[in-house]
C-alpha cells in the first residue's frame, strides 16, 4: 500500500489554480517520500451537473501537471448531497492509504478548524451556511475530524476566484462558440490548452444532460411515479405536473425556483430524474455505507424517521416545528418511530367490489396537498385520499418530503371494506 497525498477535485478543466495546488502537493510528497494522487470524481459533478470536459481528458490534465496517479469516484453525485459523498469519499482514500489531504481555501487553516468545530460537536453536517467562506473545505475537515481524523490536512492559498474560476472558464469558452478567448489562455497550464482545444475538436466538449430523458419522465410519469424519485417533494411535483408540457431547460429550472430549490438541489434533483434515482436506491446506498461505519449518527437513515416522528408528535402538542427539530438535534432523545400505518380510504361502492387484499398503492401527494394512494384493480385505476389522524398526516409528510426515504403501501382487507398498510423505508 503506497503512502499518498490525495487531492479531491472535479478539475472541469484543470486551470493554474490546480496547477498550483498538484505542485504544492509534490513539494510535500517529494521531502516525505510519498505520492500524490488526485481523485476525480465521474459521472457528474460535487456540484451534480455533468462534466463540461469527461473523466479521461481531466485526468490526462492532471497527470502533465506532475501527480502521480488519477484515481476516479463513481456512482454519488447524483444521488447523495455532498454531506453524504464526502464521509464515502474519505473513507475510499484513507482505505486506499492516503495519509495526507491538500486543498486550496482563501482562509487559514485554523479559521476553517474554528468554523469546523460547530459541526464536529454537533455531529451533524448537513446544512453548511451559505455565507460560509470555502464551506466544503469546512465541511471536509469537520468530517475528517469527526469520523477519526485519519489525514493531515494542508492549505494552499487559493488563487483570485474571480479569474480562477472553472463556471467562468466554462462559460467564456461557450460564449466564445467553443473556443478559447484570450483571456482564459492566461488562467489556463499549456498542457491544459493542448488537450483542451483537441477534446473541443473532437466534439467531446462541453458534456450534456440526457434532456429527452429528463423531458420524457417530466411530462409523462403520474404522480405516484414521481414521488418515486429521489430529492422530489410533493409541493415540486404538483409544480411538475401543473407546468407540462416541458421542451427546454428553462421551463424545468423555472419549476424548481418555484419550489423553493436552490441552484445546488435543482441539479441533483435533474439528475436523478435523468438517471431515474430511486428514493429506495439512495436509502440502500446509505444504510449500506452506515453498515461501514462512515455515514455519522445524526444523518443515519433511522434518525431522519425518528426526527420526522418526533416532530409530528410534538406539533400535535402544540410545539413548533421548529422548536420539536432544535430539541431533536440539540438533545439524545430516544424514539420509537413507526415503521408501519394503517390508514383508512374513501372508496365508492364500485370501487370497494373490485378492490382486493393485497394489491400494491403508489402515495403521493395530490395537488389540495393532501396525502392520497393510486392502484389499479381489475383494469381500473382507483385514487382517493388517505384517512389518518393529524399525527400521522405530519409524520408521513415529513417521510414523503425527506427527498430520499420511500413509502410504499398495500391494500389490507378490514373490518369494514379496506385499508392501506403503508410502509416506511
Amino acid at each position: 500500500m503506497f503512502i499518498l497525498i490525495g487531492i479531491s477535485a472535479d478539475f472541469d478543466p484543470v486551470h493554474k489554480g490546480h496547477e498550483k495546488l498538484i505542485k504544492e502537493a509534490c513539494k510535500i510528497a517529494d521531502s516525505e517520500g510519498k505520492k500524490v494522487v488526485v481523485y476525480l470524481n465521474k459521472g457528474f459533478s460535487a456540484n451534480h451537473a455533468p462534466f463540461f470536459v469527461n473523466f479521461e481528458a481531466r485526468r490526462e490534465m492532471a497527470l502533465a501537471l506532475g501527480a502521480d496517479e488519477v484515481k476516479s469516484f463513481e456512482g454519488l453525485h447524483h444521488r447523495l448531497i455532498l454531506s453524504y459523498s464526502v464521509p464515502i469519499r474519505l473513507q475510499q482514500m484513507i482505505d486506499d492509504g492516503v495519509t495526507d489531504y491538500i486543498t486550496s481555501a482563501s482562509i487559514s487553516l485554523d479559521e476553517i478548524k474554528s468554523k469546523a468545530q460547530k459541526f464536529i460537536d454537533e455531529g451533524n453536517f448537513v446544512g453548511m451556511p451559505k455565507h460560509y467562506t470555502n464551506r466544503n473545505e469546512i465541511r471536509w475537515y469537520a468530517l475528517n475530524e469527526f469520523l477519526g481524523s485519519k489525514l493531515n490536512f494542508h492549505v494552499v492559498k487559493e488563487l483570485n476566484k474571480s479569474e480562477y474560476s472553472g463556471r467562468l472558464i466554462r462559460q467564456s469558452i461557450i460564449d466564445n462558440g467553443m473556443s478559447i478567448p484570450s483571456n482564459i489562455y492566461k488562467v489556463l497550464p499549456k498542457t491544459t490548452v493542448e488537450i483542451l482545444e483537441r477534446e473541443i475538436a473532437l466534439g467531446n466538449v462541453p458534456g450534456n444532460r440526457n434532456w429527452d430523458e429528463i423531458y420524457k419522465r417530466m411530462n409523462t410519469y403520474s404522480r405516484g411515479n414521481l414521488e418515486k424519485i429521489a430529492y422530489l417533494n410533493g409541493k415540486t411535483i404538483n409544480e411538475i405536473i401543473k407546468r407540462r408540457v416541458y421542451r427546454d431547460p428553462e421551463s424545468i429550472w423555472a419549476v424548481f425556483r418555484r419550489s423553493e430549490y436552490g441552484p445546488v438541489m435543482t441539479r441533483l434533483a435533474i439528475s436523478s430524474i435523468e438517471m431515474n434515482v430511486s428514493k429506495k436506491e439512495v436509502m440502500d446506498l446509505m444504510k449500506s455505507y452506515e453498515e461501514k461505519g462512515v455515514i455519522p449518527e445524526n444523518q443515519k437513515v433511522q434518525k431522519v424517521i425518528d426526527r420526522a416522528w418526533y416532530v409530528a408528535s410534538m406539533t400535535d402538542e402544540g410545539v413548533s416545528a421548529r422548536e420539536a427539530n432544535d430539541e431533536f438535534r440539540s438533545k439524545n432523545i430516544a424514539v420509537d418511530a413507526p415503521s408501519t400505518l394503517e390508514a383508512g380510504l374513501n372508496l365508492t361502492k364500485f370501487e370497494s367490489k373490485i378492490t382486493k387484499e393485497g394489491i400494491a398503492t403508489d402515495l403521493y401527494v395530490d395537488k389540495k396537498g393532501k396525502i392520497s394512494v393510486q392502484f389499479k384493480s381489475e383494469g381500473k385505476k382507483i385514487k382517493t385520499n388517505l384517512r389518518l389522524p393529524a399525527r400521522e398526516v405530519t409524520y408521513l409528510r415529513y417521510i414523503m418530503d425527506s427527498h430520499f426515504i420511500p413509502v410504499n403501501g398495500t391494500i389490507k382487507k378490514a373490518k369494514k371494506g379496506f385499508k392501506v398498510m403503508v410502509t416506511i423505508g
